[in-house]
């Protein structure tokens, strides 16, 4: 059992000195998952609704704000989630299932729409039927009940569900007859939120975090693993870039998540900066990196300095920016990097206040980070533009 435990990645396993006895820590994620019949419950620090929140910023911005999500009182992720899913899907689903138009290709005995010329004289030149043709079907197997039913799907695959909660999955699917899960493996179906899918809006939103949560690839081998499972680095890198890139770009210009950057004159060696801020004419403005917890591989106590010194190096910036979440063990505090005319701000974000309070966090640090005072001045050095690019 310890062994298929340590094989899944969803906890470490550690063996102690004396006896069977294992020591079991959860690995960065919080959840449920069945691993080769075993269930693991992982509770997270957060509390539920304030996770719920960061998880469904992370998916839509600032749209999520307008999402009222009610939850009930459950000490776990999962039953929650669940819970609210169903309550905000039989509400989407109370005026009916929506329908909408899907362009469909087909070979049809007669004409309907428009015939694909190309299509036809490769696959049926010489033959007047059947046509091959393009035309806009009016359907309920559209993006946002696709994503609907596969979130349904999904769930019911998972432990500990009440009776209640699983009669309304049941409810569900059976109001969306004649809707096509997505394939697995496959990328998701995209919706857009509008005036008309207005009722579908909360339901299609926690649709998808379902959906993110129970199709993490943990395991490169055999093991089977389903569960509903939130990666917590990720999850926070994810909130931080997003709502600190609304923020900043009120400030203008644009913000890149991600962003490829390179090192070195050859551009041999790749750097990834999670969040980079650049003025309409793409000269760099600003770089920020996201850490749940502070990264200090052996040898390396300081990984995080050392990775943003390189971002601000590249990126020929004067000051760089660092956002560790509350409990990571690191403060707020400024590193001025001895001989090369840069500052190192850190940040700490504390995740279990109320959303409104979360997200003053943001616009304090997004004010920081637009206030951009050439710091080398002050040492008296003159800065210079990034690399390909032109100062405003």
């Amino acid at each position: 059992m310890a062994e298929t435990l340590s094989a899944s990645g969803v906890v470490t396993v550690e063996r102690l000195l004396h006896g069977d006895a294992y020591l079991v820590r959860p690995a960065n994620l919080v959840g449920v998952a069945v691993v080769a019949g075993i269930e693991v419950w992982i509770r997270p620090k957060v509390a539920i609704d304030r996770l719920l929140f960061l998880l469904g910023y992370a998916l839509s911005g600032k749209r999520w704000q307008d999402t009222h999500v009610p939850l009930a009182e459950e000490p776990d992720l999962l039953p929650a989630v669940a819970e609210a899913f169903v309550r905000q899907a039989d509400r989407a689903l109370r005026e009916g299932v929506l329908h909408g138009y899907r362009e469909v290709e087909a070979s049809l005995p007669v004409l309907r729409g428009r015939i694909r010329e190309s299509d036809q004289l490769r696959r049926r030149y010489g033959f007047p039927v059947p046509l091959e043709v393009r035309f806009d079907e009016f359907t309920v197997d559209i993006a946002e009940n696709q994503l609907l039913l596969t979130a349904t799907r999904r769930l019911q695959r998972l432990p500990r569900l009440s009776r209640e909660v699983r009669h309304g999955l049941l409810r569900v699917a059976g109001r969306l007859d004649g809707v096509t899960p997505a394939a697995a493996g496959r990328p998701l179906p995209t919706w857009r939120p509008t005036r008309l899918n207005a009722r579908y809006h909360a339901a299609v939103r926690l649709a998808e975090m379902v959906l993110r949560a129970t199709s993490m690839e943990l395991s490169p081998g055999v093991l089977q693993v389903d569960g509903f499972l939130v990666n917590m680095p990720q999850l926070f890198e994810d909130f931080v870039t997003v709502a600190l890139g609304e923020e900043i770009e009120r400030l203008g210009g644009r913000t890149h998540r991600q962003a490829p950057t390179w090192l070195d004159e050859a551009d041999s060696v790749r750097m990834k900066p999670d969040l980079v801020w650049t003025s309409a004419a793409g000269a760099p403005r600003g770089v920020i990196d996201a850490k749940y917890k502070a990264e200090k591989p052996a040898g390396f106590p300081q990984a995080d300095l050392y990775q943003l010194l390189a971002y601000c190096t590249a990126l020929d910036l004067p000051v760089g920016h660092l956002v560790y979440a509350k409990g990571s063990g690191e403060t707020e505090r400024r590193h001025v990097i001895r001989g090369k005319g840069v500052e190192i701000v850190q940040h700490v974000l504390d995740l279990a206040q109320a959303p409104d309070s979360l997200l003053r966090q943001i616009k304090r640090i997004a004010a920081t980070v637009g206030d951009v005072q050439d710091f080398r001045s002050h040492l008296g050095n003159d800065r210079k533009p990034g690399p390909g690019a032109s100062e405003e």
